[in-house]
């Protein structure tokens, strides 16, 4: 047994020759989950399809945890107040049960993927209080309720607090009809139906001292009133152009503080500068690819941010990608319709980027 109770497997194993760097991905590459076992879980987030494909294959080598990029989010599994639809989360349950990995549940409530139906009475009019607060129970019931013991960790709620430095909430249906009270319920409720999950605040922008301290607030209100959150998601979607080593010190630094688990949950760095709004791809966009120059400050990036890593793992129990290779990344439509990016360790053949041997410090 390791921190927190969490299981890891393997030991660290030793550099590959740097010879040998340029070949494909091979079982002579070093494995992420064996290099980081004892700092912490390495995970990435999967679909019920990509699992089934040579990207499975490279997961199993370097990954000891998994996440649901998307079939486990209010819309997709409850898509009618009578309806679940099941599939792709229990074939992501038993694709980890039968591997050995860990599996984090993603997400419980998050206002971007709810259906309509769950803020609208039958009559088409604004649900009341009560019964959005029924639905949500209910809903939080179900889904944790058929996981229990198969997930070890759930992002409970997902993205509540605002990015205007002006408010703390996001002002959603949720917060609408309910006010701040559906998180502290959400918690209450996702602990009676699984006693056994890591609960988990999951927001983005945590590098940014305004929204961290609201983040931080609140989490630190609802350990006060006895609710029952043990950690605090950092999603990490972070950009080559807007990363410093400053702001994550200040960041890991602020949140280690908080006395809670903290899971890196989303991480990726983009090779785009970002942006706040869609549009559809331009000339530049389709000319300036993955250049050198990106190549070697993503890899310097990636290297620093496993530094900080490192250094607080005594408060960091996991790191998850979103996404396990350059192959899929929801960056690739996002903010760009049709542009491809290349955020993560593993390139599009899935062969270990210079990022990856940085990361694994060689």
């Amino acid at each position: 047994m390791t921190k927190f109770g969490i299981i890891l497997y393997g030991t660290a194993i030793a550099c590959m020759p740097s010879q040998a760097k340029a070949a494909t991905h091979t079982d002579s590459t070093p494995s992420l989950k064996h290099v980081f076992a004892k700092h912490f879980l390495i995970g990435a987030s999967v679909s019920p399809k990509n699992i089934k494909t040579e990207e499975g294959t490279l997961l199993l080598k370097h990954f000891n945890s998994i996440t649901s990029e998307n079939v486990m989010k209010m819309e997709p599994i409850h898509p009618e107040e009578h309806r679940y639809e099941w599939a792709g989360a229990d074939s992501i349950a038993a694709f980890a049960t039968r591997n050995g990995i860990r599996f984090r549940g993603h997400t419980l409530v998050w206002h971007k993927q709810s259906p309509k139906w769950m803020f609208l009475e039958p009559d088409g009019s604004t649900v009341t209080r009560e019964h959005l607060l029924q639905r949500l129970k209910d809903h939080i019931f179900s889904v944790a309720g058929r996981y229990k013991g198969q997930i070890y960790a759930w992002d409970v709620v997902n993205e509540a607090i605002s990015d205007n430095p002006n408010e703390i909430y996001t002002k959603t249906p949720f917060y609408d009809i309910i006010g701040e009270a559906f998180i502290e319920m959400a918690f209450r409720w996702a602990h009676e139906a699984d006693p056994s999950a890591l609960l988990f605040y999951n927001d983005y922008k945590e590098t940014d001292p305004v929204k961290r301290e609201k983040i931080i607030q609140m989490v630190t209100d609802l350990k006060k009133k006895g609710v029952p959150i043990h950690g605090i998601g950092l999603q990490g979607h972070w950009s080559i152009h807007e990363l410093k080593s400053d702001a994550l010190e200040a960041c890991l630094n602020d949140f280690s503080k908080t006395g809670l688990i903290l899971h890196i949950t989303e991480l990726d760095l983009s090779v785009w500068p970002g942006e706040p709004e869609r549009r559809v791809k331009n000339e530049r966009d389709a000319a300036d690819g993955m250049t050198p120059e990106k190549d070697r400050a993503q890899r310097e990036l990636y290297g620093m941010m496993f530094e900080k890593f490192r250094k607080y793992s005594n408060h960091i129990q996991a790191v998850t990608f979103w996404n396990i290779s350059d192959r899929h990344s929801w960056l690739d439509e996002w903010p760009v319709w049709g542009r491809k990016d290349h955020p993560l360790l593993f390139d599009e053949a899935l062969t270990p980027k210079s990022s990856f041997w940085k990361v694994i410090g060689q």
